[in-house]
């Protein structure tokens, strides 16, 4: 049980199907006061509230002004499987703050992530993970009194396109080509493969994950397979871009999804030559710029290679990562380059 009490008048349930519209309204009310722009859409929220694991009635919760209004909202992410830590993500109204709604939301999603963590394979650390705006003040404060610690940052590479861009150049032995019909098992295999040495990244069952990749491209509605570039060599996949004809805030801005090398492939130049070809393909479909999100402290030094590649970091979409560790054990994620 919650023991922050909220002010008078106001009070807490889960999400339901028929809040959609108000809750994509609301934070996209929130994402305005924060950054100045909507980054919210109906049918990609839709799709969200779909995702497999993700269940309204125990990983949402509402906080209903007096007036029946949603002034606060908050998600948790039990996905993963082994379950090691789940995300939490939240936004309140901007004219609600400094009533205790944050720090009721923050209580909330903790208390729910400790009912996670009672499935966690034995010995396993468990922690919980919560992305916030660096612009976003008030909701830094509130995970630092709730215990969080900042432990990364994540970022958003940009690059113009005023003009064609640089052609890509290719490695010896290595073309680009689009993924065909009924490979979709072979490049999500090649991703995982690519993911690895991601920070944060969890060895999930293949069947789990597949339900994952499956939700989002049956449901997203930016997902168009003739956006995802594949690097061949000696009749494998090495590399993947994986994009995005555009974003919500955004339409004009092309986006690059997810970009890997697979290990014995790297630093050969496969994935500066597939930044280069998605940004060609992305400026002939019209797109006048092209984004993705990093983490700030890759441990492949990532960011160097979008800075390469032209890229700069978007200062409105900087994210600190605040870390809760609620059992401690053995890590099961990425955290560290194997040799």
């Amino acid at each position: 049980m919650n023991e922050i009490k909220l002010p008078a008048g106001y009070y807490a349930r889960p999400a339901i199907e028929t809040d959609l519209e108000a809750v994509v309204e609301f934070l996209n009310l929130t994402s305005i006061a924060l950054l100045g722009d909507i980054e919210f859409s109906v049918q990609e929220y839709r799709r969200e509230w779909g995702t497999p694991g993700f269940d309204l009635s125990t990983d949402s919760l509402l906080i209903i002004s007096p007036s029946e209004e949603i002034v606060g909202y908050q998600e948790v992410w039990d996905i993963f499987v082994p379950s090691i830590r789940v995300n939490i993500w939240g936004r309140v109204h901007p004219d609600h703050e400094g009533l205790g709604i944050g720090t009721y939301l923050i209580t909330w999603a903790e208390q729910r992530a400790r009912e996670v963590s009672e499935r966690a394979p034995d010995g396993a650390r468990f922690s919980v993970h919560s992305f916030v705006s660096y612009v976003n003040e008030k909701s830094l404060l509130q995970h630092r009194a709730a215990g969080f610690v900042a432990t990364r940052f994540s970022l958003r590479m940009v690059i113009e396109l005023n003009g064609p861009p640089q052609r890509p150049h290719f490695p010896s032995g290595v073309t680009v080509r689009k993924m065909r019909t009924g490979e979709e098992h072979a490049v999500i295999y090649a991703v995982r493969d690519s993911f690895k040495d991601h920070f944060g990244y969890v060895d999930m069952p293949f069947e789990e994950e597949l339900k994952l990749w499956e939700h989002f491209m049956k449901n997203d509605p930016n997902y168009d397979p003739t956006l995802w570039f594949l690097a061949e060599a000696e009749s494998e996949i090495v590399g993947m871009s994986l994009c995005w004809p555009q974003t919500t805030e955004d339409k004009q801005m092309g986006w690059v999804d997810t970009l890997g090398v697979v290990r014995p492939w790297r630093r050969r130049g496969i994935a500066l030559a597939l930044l280069h070809h998605s940004f060609g393909e992305l400026y002939q479909r019209g797109a006048k710029r092209v984004g993705l999100g990093v983490d700030g402290m890759s441990l492949t030094g990532a960011t160097r290679l979008y800075e390469k590649a032209g890229m700069h970091s978007d200062p409105k979409h900087r994210y600190e990562m605040y870390e809760k560790e609620l059992r401690p054990g053995v890590e099961l994620s990425t955290t560290t380059l194997e040799k």
